[in-house]
């Protein structure tokens, strides 16, 4: 509704203007009186033949409408319900009011206008008597708004104390879901400080910090919540490894790889140390103890195959050659005993074993994570068949004229001889090598005669000869 003061908008609720202040009148929408008025009207016409005055109809509208013109809202049926009754008590005397004129009329015998008049006036001073008391009815009306004002107001301070209730329990809500979330906090806090990644991360700012002991200590709690996993074990050799203790950090990944022979991920953690220190021979020697094809498998790229060799191991008489074979990397050889490695003869093609006596042949395996494999290593003995003792012409005899002294040398030895009866195959006696024929001496002379094998360096036997040359005159 609006303020008939300023025009102003005021709420249902409210019963000032928010503008100007003026309080608010607040009366049925419509006039009782003309109810009244129309009703005296009716009557009057009806009994009386004469219409009432124009200027008293007039009259009593712009009282009304001076007494009500604040009115700009509908009132409750309680309310309406008490006018009713006001109006209609009103209306009924009204009627008495008339009956009585009427009677007196007839009584009297008085003109008829006359009569009109006089029950015109007297229907105008009953209807005067008759309008209701509106300050009483806006008395009332401003009771029941203030009670309903009063009404309302507890309503809408108790909405307010629910609201300020409501937003507490949310409050105490958020207070309580803070705190439980600060706990879980510091109970998950807690709970890692003491696992074993907890372990592991005090045991890594202990070795940054080079406090070993601390370290050793975080680590072996760590094993202890987990045995199976490798970090620990790999933490705990470090500690050894920043120390020089090579040995110790070695036994770390023994010890465990012997309590869980089947831990593939602790086998990965002793190869990759060993990658780390330069012991590479030492993940085949690790991988070779193995028997599970699980962990063999996991590792296959670190696997690295001995060589195999063509010729089994034995004694042979006659020259012989050994190939060499591999599916997993670059193989390299030694044929003088000593330990191969990647400086060693890389092999290419068949070995040929002609040299007579014993051949060692060694050799290893690199593959693509130069990785080297075990040795592998083969004997093999040449013993190539020994001529008999040398031809020597001639034979032995007497002559009487100049001669030559010739010995008959097979391929692959060479002949040595002396002439005073000792020993060419002694070290100590300077025997001559053959080269051709030899000239006999005169008197006699003991020829000595020897093959040596250029291979094998081994002697044949020894063929002897006695010439005694005298030269007749």
């Amino acid at each position: 509704m609006r303020c008939t003061n300023c025009g102003a908008m005021i709420p249902d609720d409210m019963l000032y203007c928010p503008e100007c202040g003026m309080e608010v009148q607040i009366v049925p929408d419509y006039n009782p009186l003309e109810d009244v008025l129309a009703q005296e009207v009716k009557g009057s016409i009806e009994d009386a033949t004469r219409q009432i005055r124009t200027d008293d109809i007039r009259r009593y509208r712009r009282e009304g409408s001076r007494e009500y013109s604040n009115s700009t809202r509908v009132l409750s049926q309680g309310e309406l319900d008490e006018i009713r009754a006001k109006r209609n008590a009103a209306m009924r005397q009204s009627r008495q009011a008339g009956r009585n004129t009427a009677g007196n009329q007839r009584q009297t015998g008085r003109n008829t206008t006359g009569n009109i008049r006089q029950t015109g006036r007297g229907t105008t001073g009953n209807m005067r008597q008759t309008r209701p008391d509106t300050s009483s009815i806006r008395r009332q009306t401003t009771g029941n708004l203030r009670q309903r004002s009063e009404a309302e107001e507890k309503r809408r301070q108790q909405i307010a104390r629910k609201k300020r209730l409501a937003k507490k329990r949310r409050q105490r809500a958020l207070i309580i879901i803070l705190l439980l979330i600060i706990l879980g906090g510091v109970l998950g806090f807690a709970y890692y400080q003491n696992s074993y990644e907890g372990q592991i991360r005090k045991g890594n700012q202990a070795l940054q910090s080079s406090d070993y002991s601390l370290a050793e200590t975080y680590y072996n709690k760590a094993i202890s919540k987990n045995n199976k996993k490798a970090e620990a074990y790999t933490g705990l050799s470090k500690v050894y490894i920043q120390q020089d203790d090579l040995e110790a950090a070695e036994t770390v990944f023994l010890t465990a790889i012997g309590s869980q022979p089947s831990n593939v991920e602790i086998y990965k953690a002793a190869i990759s140390f060993y990658v780390d220190t330069k012991q590479l021979i030492k993940v085949s020697e690790l991988l070779d103890d193995c028997e599970y094809d699980e962990v063999l498998d996991g590792v296959r790229d670190y696997v690295s195959t001995e060589p195999e060799f063509s010729l089994e191991e034995g004694t042979y008489e006659e020259v012989q050659q050994v190939t060499l074979s591999t599916d997993n990397g670059t193989i390299y050889y030694t044929d003088d005993g000593s330990e191969p490695d990647t400086s060693s003869k890389k092999y290419t093609e068949p070995i040929l074993l002609n040299k007579e006596g014993t051949n060692v042949i060694k050799a290893i395996t690199v593959n693509k994570k130069k990785i080297p494999s075990l040795t592998a290593s083969k004997t093999y003995v040449i013993e190539l068949p020994i001529e008999d003792a040398p031809s020597v012409t001639p034979s032995t005899g007497q002559y009487e004229s100049a001669g030559q002294i010739t010995i008959t040398v097979p391929e692959g030895y060479t002949a040595y001889y002396t002439m005073d009866n000792t020993d060419p195959t002694d070290p100590a006696v300077s025997a001559e090598e053959y080269t051709g024929p030899i000239d006999m001496p005169e008197g006699q002379t003991m020829f000595s005669a020897v093959l040596k094998n250029n291979n094998s360096g081994k002697y044949t036997q020894v063929t002897k000869r006695n010439y005694v040359l005298e030269i007749s005159e």
